[in-house]
């Protein structure tokens, strides 16, 4: 099912240098089964982000606007609404706190927040202010490090292969959005559209300077490796200067009106557009996964180890399989104990039981298991299923000698009592001791 936060909550927390996922945040997450669209926001502080989530939260307060900076948030913020346009799917809202910020200085946890950001989500918002230039280019050099960050698969193959068409399929689609815009779209005296200005923006820059070498590599890197770019220009929302220092108290009709619709072309462009998040062979990710995920990446980083895609997934099918492959064990069991009453009239029926019981078992294996390749997990179950019925046919030849012993006993006692009583011990006795025998016999 889906779930509202009233409030942001930080994710994963980045502190002391270390990056912890926030057992809360994992709570929250556990509790949706529902598909997620995961929507990242990633820029510099004062660029405005905040306004943005709260947009798309449908709230005007929620992440505050960074009239203070928050320099214990450091990290990744996350806030789950119902999606807006897709029954059925969580929206998870992730922001990532204060990348770039000088007074920090640790641009590597900066990177690796970067790249969980990356990996987390379907659909990566860029932010930034005024033009994309130079200057704007170069603070994403943090994609052109995602090669070094993030592996696809566990086993690097031979040799330095190309790994763009591997992160293609799993990178998610990037949407960049410029604050502020100051210029005139326009290209060699012809109107053009915003993503034609983010075409032209991300064309490489022939020259030696390193400094053009520099904003060329993320230039490149954004079209090899995020399937779909798109641009959302943005005038200033206001020219008054004390409503921007407290937008989360504006009104909407206090705000310029380009600036309002350009807004709600941005949000009705990420509702429809954004995706639900899967992983390879198309294999849908819901809350819980996310949560899994996400210790599974940050789990990897502070073993010093490189994020693997493979390798999360792996991990993630085998805490999903073996979660699964319980609950079908326990059902098995349950059943078993429910239906069966010992001892049964033949062995034939206990074995009806047994395969009733084993075939729903396998059911509710099937229905929640992920992935489970050469089907090492089923194998598993069907094992632990023969033990268990193993134990059942014990305790049912228990019971039934039990049963048998207690009938026999009781049939028995008439015939004991003449042999006491000496009723056979006269001539031609010897017949009627063995009619009587017959007798229980026959009764038994």
């Amino acid at each position: 099912s889906g779930y509202t936060m009233m409030d942001p909550i930080c994710m994963v927390e980045n502190q002391n240098n270390q990056l912890t996922v926030n057992p809360t945040a994992l709570e929250i997450l556990d509790k949706i089964s529902q598909p997620v669209v995961v929507v990242a926001i990633a820029g510099l502080y004062w660029t405005g982000k905040s306004f943005l989530m709260n947009c798309l939260a449908g709230q005007n307060h929620g992440f505050s606007l960074g009239s203070t900076v928050r320099s214990e948030t450091k990290g990744i913020w996350m806030w789950c609404v119902p999606h807006p346009l897709k029954p059925n799917n969580t929206l998870v809202l992730l922001d990532t706190e204060g990348l770039g910020d000088v007074e920090k200085g640790d641009s590597k946890n900066d990177s690796w927040i970067f790249a969980l950001a990356v990996l987390l989500s379907s659909m990566f918002v860029y932010n930034s202010m005024s033009t994309i230039n130079h200057q704007a280019l170069e603070q994403l050099h943090y994609v052109t490090e995602l090669t070094k960050l993030i592996r696809t698969k566990s086993s690097p193959s031979s040799g330095e292969v190309d790994d763009s068409a591997e992160f293609r399929s799993f990178f998610p689609d990037f949407v960049w959005v410029v604050r502020d815009f100051m210029l005139e779209l326009k290209l060699d005296g012809r109107n053009i559209t915003e993503d034609e200005y983010l075409e032209n923006a991300l064309k490489l820059v022939s020259g030696e300077d390193p400094q053009i070498q520099k904003s060329n590599m993320p230039r490149e890197y954004i079209k090899k490796f995020f399937p779909k770019q798109k641009c959302f220009t943005f005038d200033r929302p206001t020219n008054d200067k004390k409503l921007l220092l407290h937008m989360e108290e504006v009104s909407e009709n206090q705000l310029e009106c380009s600036f309002q619709e350009q807004s709600k072309n941005f949000c009705n462009y990420i509702f429809t557009e954004a995706k639900t998040k899967t992983l390879r062979e198309g294999i849908i990710v819901t809350g819980n996964w996310l949560g899994s995920l996400a210790k599974a990446y940050v789990d990897a980083i502070n073993s010093g180890a490189v994020p693997c895609l493979e390798n999360a997934v792996t991990t993630l099918a085998e805490r999903e399989n073996s979660a699964a492959m319980q609950k079908a064990a326990d059902h098995y069991s349950e059943q078993m104990a429910q239906r069966v009453s010992f001892p049964t009239d033949t062995l034939q029926e206990l074995l009806d039981l047994h395969a009733a019981c084993e075939k729903e078992a396998i059911a509710i294996f099937m229905e929640h298991s992920f992935k489970d390749d050469n089907q090492v997990f089923q194998k598993k179950l069907m094992g632990t299923i023969e033990k268990k019925k193993e134990d059942f046919l014990l305790q049912n030849e228990e019971a039934s000698t039990k049963y048998c012993q207690a009938q026999l006993k009781q049939l028995s006692e008439p015939l004991l009592e003449n042999i006491l009583r000496g009723t056979f011990s006269v001539p031609g006795g010897y017949n009627l001791y063995v009619k009587e025998m017959d007798k229980v016999e026959h009764s038994y």
